[in-house]
């Protein structure tokens, strides 16, 4: 492992906000090509609120990430991780800074469009798995793929293999209340790969589950890294977790840690 290291600096005027909307596929790569390059940030802040009450969640962040790599952010709770991972996912939008997306600029994009790249390109993985109680492990996986407009026949067999993969195929009907919590979080796995997502950001994916359940799933994301070559970003509390990453990137008050 190697951990990565900046340095904050002073909060720049906003400048995202101003710059033209367009879409991901029409973006033009803004920089030069950079083959294992998936995901990268320059000069991020991210600010809530103005004057006296504002808060600084991320200080100047620059960093990059590449094809499958797994990385694991970790800090102390309001350091700044889940906002990081929401800025480099597309969920939320920088006061100021670049986010790229294989060498594409998000900043710019419309909501519509940051919405077609999530679905079709990004994962994500949750704390509390975000399953529908009333859908069975399958039907949960084949959501993503309904809402695209896959049809039917392609997005059961897509959603068996991912279960598959990630070790319940055999479980495929039972519902979140007949699945443990590990097995929960692999079907949250599952769900986040199905569209063959280029990246899969997870946010705290151990932080139910007990210390061996929460090993098998840190295996699970090795090998979406390793095997798949999806880029792997979580943040996490889990030491154990972060040792099994690739690199560890460690933030203080919304900076990364020198």
């Amino acid at each position: 492992m190697r951990e990565q290291r900046g340095q904050a600096e002073a909060i720049p005027p906003v400048r995202a906000e101003d710059r033209p909307s367009v879409s991901y596929d029409q973006a033009q790569p803004t920089g030069p090509a950079q083959n294992d390059l998936v995901i990268s940030s320059r000069d991020l802040y991210r600010v809530f609120g103005e004057g006296d009450t504002a808060v600084s969640a991320v200080n100047g962040i620059s960093m990059d990430v590449g094809q499958g790599e797994f990385v694991a952010v970790v800090g102390r709770s309001g350091s700044g991780k889940t906002t990081l991972l929401n800025l480099l996912s597309g969920l939320d939008r920088p006061t100021s800074g670049e986010v790229t997306f294989q060498g594409r600029d998000l900043t710019g994009l419309s909501e519509r469009d940051l919405v077609e790249l999530r679905r079709r390109h990004i994962g994500f993985v949750f704390q509390s798995f975000g399953l529908m109680p009333l859908l069975s492990a399958l039907e949960n996986v084949e959501l993503p793929l309904h809402i695209m407009g896959t049809s039917w026949r392609e997005r059961r067999r897509r959603a068996q293999e991912a279960l598959q993969m990630v070790g319940l195929g055999a479980r495929s009907r039972h519902r979140p209340y007949e699945l443990s919590g590990g097995e929960q979080q692999r079907v949250s796995i599952a769900r986040a790969l199905v569209t063959g997502a280029n990246a899969v950001f997870a946010d705290e994916p151990t932080g139910e589950l007990d210390t061996t359940t929460a090993a098998s799933i840190g295996a699970i994301l090795q090998e979406v890294a390793r095997e798949r070559k999806a880029t792997v970003i979580t943040a996490t509390h889990d030491l154990a977790l972060a040792a099994m990453s690739d690199r560890i990137v460690r933030m203080v008050d919304g900076s990364i840690e020198e």
